[in-house]
């Protein structure tokens, strides 16, 4: 029998009122784990509410103090790291080493989050003219909300709230419907960590909830992260409807490997970053651009192998180094684009459709597959898989690979392994794309640096968490003053100009 969760409101477990339901399913066994309650727009609306008084007096509360807070609260994700772990793991499927990474790497944004008194210090000029100053201080923005992918349960919600909430605003977290367990959790523990009931509250929903964040007037500011259909749904709906919003969308992440490059690291390289959490990452490599056929060929001789003996298994599987795909749904549409792939004629080296685990067999698993030969008219190098499919793709020269990474419709992430320094640099200046590794697969800002993409990876002016996040959370005020008792003078009536 299954659970039914609830959502997180003003420091209560609220029971969903709507009668809607949706299934929290187990991707190991296919099984519906718990069901999840799916927020009517009066339910969101009222938390909106609730959010909007608990945000005056948290607003209120010194930067300081504020910092406080979320020192308490990275002190109990520590001491909580593997319960989450394993929640995000049940419910998405994938490894729980992997799990405790992405915690992590959400810890280390609340790490930064303690440093808030700092980010929010201002500015302050003297004597800007005669006996006047000038005061720059950013100030919270109110209710701000974040809707959230099903791949990170931890990490993105993580990635989102304790800046906003250190900044000072009060949060709406939505996320995915297929993995809700570890944002109910998070918000029990910030609440025992001393931030007031209400300051985070967890709406569980679907569209209906969607659309509410982004059209009631009580919400300022929307960060997004998912496919890039939907955050361009989500940058024009809510800007449209006056928010400030970040929504990050899509990725086909390259990686370029050199002809003087060390192919057993590139190898490696491409293992992890393409096969980890069965690719079901934004920035996951999933093409790599072989330079000449030599490496090409260096390639697919050792990544078939490896890829044809990757132990699969379970989330509790200490040996496995890839879970289940996260739904039925989402293993059908991946095996759906290898599928096409193999009609469109590139070379299927690694075949993974056919895997079956004993034991397991109405689980969501699906082998490793690599495609060899792919071109840039294919759809399986033009669209985001989300899955362990790794396309390789042979160019004559760096310049023709430089220009693959740079006409594809995405910009998110991408890489070059290379022991030239003078390509490195050129790649690092020229390529179009947000986050670029040199010898690193997955370059991952860490969290005082911001993470984001460029052209259809990201739709708003504000990259994720770091500086960029502080920024995207607050307002700037700039007070100029003169204190009477200084020059005298009558009115003006023209455009002030300091002297």
């Amino acid at each position: 029998m299954s659970d039914t969760l609830h959502h997180h409101i003003g420091g209560k477990k609220v029971a969903g009122a709507s009668g809607r339901f949706g299934d929290v399913t187990n991707p190991a066994t296919g099984e519906v784990a718990r069901k999840v309650p799916l927020a009517s727009a009066e339910e969101v609306r009222e938390a909106i509410q609730i959010a909007a008084k608990a945000q005056k007096g948290w607003a209120a509360v010194t930067p300081q103090n504020r910092a406080r807070v979320m020192y308490r609260f990275k002190a109990l994700l520590e001491e909580h790291l593997e319960e989450l772990a394993s929640l995000a793991s049940q419910e998405h499927g994938k490894t729980l080493s992997d799990a405790k990474g992405s915690v992590q790497r959400g810890i280390e944004v609340v790490e930064f989050a303690c440093g808030i008194a700092q980010m929010l210090k201002g500015e302050f000029s003297e004597n800007v003219g005669t006996g006047v100053d000038t005061i720059s201080t950013r100030y919270p923005l109110g209710v701000v909300a974040g809707i959230t992918p099903f791949n990170f349960p931890a990490m993105v919600p993580m990635w989102m709230f304790p800046v906003a909430i250190a900044c000072g605003n009060a949060f709406i977290l939505k996320p995915s419907e297929k993995v809700p367990s570890c944002s109910l959790r998070l918000a029990e523990l910030l609440e025992e960590a001393g931030a007031p009931a209400g300051v985070l509250n967890v709406v569980n929903g679907d569209k209906v909830a969607v659309d509410t964040l982004l059209t009631d007037p009580g919400i300022a500011a929307i960060s997004f992260v998912g496919s890039t259909p939907i955050a361009e749904y989500v940058y024009q709906t809510g800007t449209a409807n006056g928010k400030r919003v970040q929504a990050l969308g899509g990725a086909k992440n390259h990686m370029i490997v050199m002809p003087d490059a060390d192919i057993d690291q590139a190898v490696d390289a491409l293992m992890g970053a393409a096969f980890g959490s069965a690719g079901e990452r934004c920035m996951a490599v999933s093409v790599a651009v072989a330079i000449g056929d030599k490496v090409g060929d260096a390639l697919v001789g050792k990544l078939k192998p490896k890829v044809e003996s990757l132990k699969i298994g379970p989330w509790n599987d200490p040996d496995a180094d890839m879970g289940p795909l996260v739904t039925r749904a989402h293993y059908e549409k991946v095996k759906g684009y290898i599928d096409a792939g193999v009609a469109e004629g590139a070379e299927l080296v690694v075949d993974g459709r056919g895997f079956s685990l004993q034991g397991y067999e109405d689980g969501n698993f699906l082998g490793g597959s690599i495609f060899d030969r792919v071109t840039p008219d294919m759809k399986i190098y033009k669209e985001e898989i989300f899955g362990p499919v790794l396309s390789i793709v042979r160019a004559d020269d760096y310049e023709t690979a430089l220009n693959l990474v740079n006409d594809h419709e995405f910009g998110n992430g991408t890489a070059i392994f290379t022991r030239d320094g003078d390509a490195a640099r050129d790649f690092t200046s020229r390529v179009q794309a947000g986050m670029v590794g040199v010898n690193v697969p997955i370059p991952v800002p860490v969290a005082f640096h911001s993470f984001g993409g460029w052209k259809r990876s990201l739709f708003g002016d504000h990259h994720m968490h770091g500086a960029e996040g502080v920024r995207f959370y607050t307002k700037l005020k700039a007070v100029t003053q003169r204190w009477p008792g200084g020059i005298r003078q009558g009115a003006e009536f023209v455009m002030p100009v300091l002297k």
